[in-house]
């Protein structure tokens, strides 16, 4: 399923080739737009799919805005909850960063795109805060589905 879900993200147009900056302050010569190429259907399915195939897990997370959909598929794929990890502590209505119930649960956190890891590490402080104890407990690994180099050959 790996190589199918790289040659969606081509077929996608997910691979872009110029100068960019990437969220990290680096400079890239090419952008993988997986934010574009999953709102398409099919590869949102296999994504969700593969990653529900692969892991055991009570939550799916994903950090906004990019990581929701992926983590949606993986919960429908699943059959589990999922969580939205906010960019920014909300601080109206019922506050906090977490939208969605992982205390005392295991939680698999998705990503969209991993360059630097600042999101995974932001996503990964929140959960702790929002009472995951288990991830200090627990190693993080990450498991990427496709990398840049899959992609680009």
């Amino acid at each position: 399923m790996v190589s199918d879900i790289t040659h969606l993200l081509i077929e996608y147009g997910a691979i872009e080739f110029g100068e960019f900056t990437l969220a990290s302050g680096a400079k890239s010569s090419y952008y993988i737009d997986i934010k574009t190429a999953a709102t398409r259907p099919g590869l949102l399915r296999a994504i969700g799919g593969e990653i529900a195939e692969h892991f055991s897990f009570d939550v799916v997370a994903g950090v906004a805005v990019g990581a929701v959909p992926i983590a949606v598929a993986t919960a429908l794929a699943a059959d589990r909850p999922f969580a939205i990890i906010r960019q920014k502590q909300k601080e109206h209505g019922k506050a906090g960063a977490i939208i969605g119930d992982v205390a005392g649960k295991s939680v698999l956190l998705v990503e969209d795109v991993t360059t630097s890891g600042g999101s995974v590490i932001y996503g990964i402080e929140e959960l702790e805060q929002g009472a995951t104890e288990r991830l200090r407990r627990e190693g993080v690994e990450l498991c990427p589905l496709v990398r840049a180099s899959d992609i680009l050959k």
